[in-house]
C-alpha cells in the first residue's frame, strides 16, 4: 500500500525542511565581524633641519635619521689671499677681483649658482650702478651690500654651512644657545648676520663667498663632457717615394729602348 504522504506535493521534503531550520538559524544568530588588528599611528617626520637654496625647508639627516652636522668653510673670512693648495692662483684672482671690481665678482658668484642664462649682467649691472651711487653719495660703498648679501644666504643654505650665530655659539657658548635650537629663529638670526658681514666686512665676504664656490662648483661656461678628437693619418712619405723611384725607373727603360730602336733604324 503506498503512502500517501509521499505522494502528495505539498509535503515539504525532509531535506528541504532542514535547509529551511539552518537559514532561520542564520537569521537569527547576529553576524559576527572579525575585529581588526588596531593599526598603530606612524612616527611623526623628522623636524628640518636648514633650508634650501629657494627657501623651502631642507630636511640635513643621514641615511638613519640622525641630523648631518653642519659644514664649515673652506676658508676664513680673513683669509684674503686664500689657501696654499691647487686653488692658490684662483685664491689671487678672486683677491684681486674683490679689491678692484667686486662688481664682476658678485655676478660671477651669482652665475656660479645656477641663476639661470644672464644672472651674470642682471647682477653685475645693478651692484655697479649702486656701487658707484654709494661712493658718489657717502663716499663708501653701503648701498651694494643690501643687494647682495642674499648670495652668502643662499650658499649657506645649498651647502648646509655653518652660519656666524652658529659658530658664536659653538666658540664662545653663550647663553642664546636655546635660541638657536628653533629652525625658524636660527634662521632668521643667520640671515641678519649675513646682511651685518655683507655691510661691515663686504670686500672679505665676497671673497669668502667665491673661494667657496670655486672649490665646490666648476664654472658653468666649462664644460666637463669628453671630447672625441679625430687625428687624420700620417703620411706614407716611404710609399710616394718608392713609386717615383718606381716611375723614374719605368721612364728610362723606355729612353733606352727607344734609343736602341733609333740606332737600330740609323744602322739599317
Amino acid at each position: 500500500m503506498v503512502n500517501p504522504e509521499e505522494e502528495s506535493p505539498l509535503l515539504p521534503v525532509a531535506g528541504d525542511a532542514a535547509d529551511a531550520k539552518r537559514s532561520q538559524m542564520e537569521e537569527e544568530e547576529p553576524l559576527k565581524v572579525p575585529a581588526t588588528p588596531a593599526v598603530e599611528p606612524l612616527p611623526p617626520p623628522p623636524r628640518a633641519c636648514g633650508w634650501t637654496a629657494e627657501g623651502l625647508p631642507c630636511p640635513h639627516f643621514s641615511a638613519i635619521g640622525e641630523p648631518v652636522p653642519r659644514r664649515q668653510w673652506n676658508s676664513s673670512i680673513l683669509a684674503c689671499v686664500g689657501r696654499n693648495d691647487e686653488f692658490c692662483s684662483s685664491d689671487l684672482e678672486v683677491c684681486l677681483l674683490g679689491s678692484l671690481a667686486p662688481c664682476m665678482l658678485y655676478g660671477s658668484n651669482v652665475e656660479r649658482l645656477g641663476s639661470g642664462p644672464g644672472a651674470f649682467a642682471n647682477h653685475c649691472l645693478p651692484y655697479a650702478g649702486l656701487y658707484l651711487l654709494g661712493n658718489s653719495l657717502f663716499g663708501w660703498n653701503c648701498m651694494a651690500p643690501w643687494f647682495s648679501y642674499p648670495s652668502r644666504t643662499a650658499i649657506r643654505r645649498k651647502f648646509n654651512l655653518e652660519g656666524s650665530c652658529e659658530a658664536l655659539v659653538r666658540s664662545c657658548g653663550c647663553c642664546c644657545k636655546g635660541l638657536l635650537e628653533d629652525d625658524e629663529h636660527r634662521e632668521q638670526c643667520e640671515t641678519a648676520c649675513d646682511f651685518a658681514t655683507h655691510f661691515f666686512c663686504h670686500p672679505c665676504s665676497l671673497c669668502q663667498e667665491a673661494r667657496e664656490l670655486r672649490r665646490r662648483l666648476p664654472h658653468p661656461g666649462f664644460s666637463t663632457r669628453s671630447v672625441l678628437i679625430m687625428v687624420p693619418p700620417a703620411e706614407q712619405t716611404m710609399g710616394r717615394g718608392v713609386h717615383s723611384i718606381l716611375f723614374i725607373g719605368g721612364s728610362l727603360h723606355s729612353c733606352f729602348l727607344l734609343f736602341l730602336q733609333l740606332n737600330w733604324c740609323y744602322v739599317s
